[in-house]
């Protein structure tokens, strides 16, 4: 009986996948873009990318990556559409992993699942401190709750009709508690408040607060 073929080391598979998913880039061209399906991982071999999110005030960059980073894996991991662009800010040179691909091997690779979780875990912490800084654990988070629910986890400008007690009754807290709220957001640039509109120039920035973005 034949003895079953040896199993690929770590730099076969490593080989397997540069020949099969390695893609380049020029700098200013677009990896993926707001909207698309997130149906791939991307690890950067060299250079850099910047990840670009749309808003009322125009683009911003949220985040920059270099060699050796992982981007693009929440799309991968939560199903959903990509919530920013990406754009190679110098000679790029990256691995593209699609899902399945990606998914095998975390199985086989534990030390990948690993490394995936640390990410989500520092940016969790990030988050946390942020509403800290806010001064927000018990006041900001319900009333930023019922912001994002009533813009429907959009992304782009959102407006809502509303008065402060409504606001305040919604999220079961009390008036001025509200109000406060409300200054801790604007204050942030999260908000802005016209009359009885609050105004969210980027409903995914404020979604952010409360649930880690890509």
């Amino acid at each position: 009986m034949a003895a079953p073929p040896p199993r690929a080391s770590l730099s076969d598979t490593g080989a397997r996948i540069r020949t099969v998913f390695e893609r380049s880039f020029r700098p200013g061209e677009l990896v993926f873009d707001e909207g698309q399906e997130g149906d791939a991982v991307f690890v950067i071999q060299a250079g850099q990318v910047e990840l670009i999110r749309s808003g009322e005030g125009g683009r911003r960059v949220i985040s920059r990556h270099g060699p050796g980073d992982l981007f693009g894996e929440l799309g991968v991991l939560l199903g959903r559409p990509r919530t920013a662009r990406a754009v190679a800010i110098s000679e790029l040179r990256l691995i593209q992993l699609d899902a399945g691909t990606f998914e095998a091997m975390c199985v086989e690779q534990p030390e990948i699942a690993i490394r995936v979780i640390q990410r989500l875990a520092a940016r969790a912490i990030h988050l946390e401190q942020r509403l800290a800084a806010l001064g927000a654990d018990d006041l900001l988070r319900p009333v930023v709750r019922v912001l994002v629910r009533r813009a429907e986890r959009g992304t782009g400008t959102a407006r809502l009709e509303t008065t402060l007690r409504k606001l305040a009754h919604d999220a079961g807290v009390a008036l001025g508690e509200a109000h406060r709220a409300l200054g801790h957001l604007m204050d942030q640039r999260l908000v802005r408040l016209v009359d009885d509109v609050v105004v969210i120039p980027d409903v995914e920035s404020l979604s952010a607060v409360l649930d880690p973005g890509e």
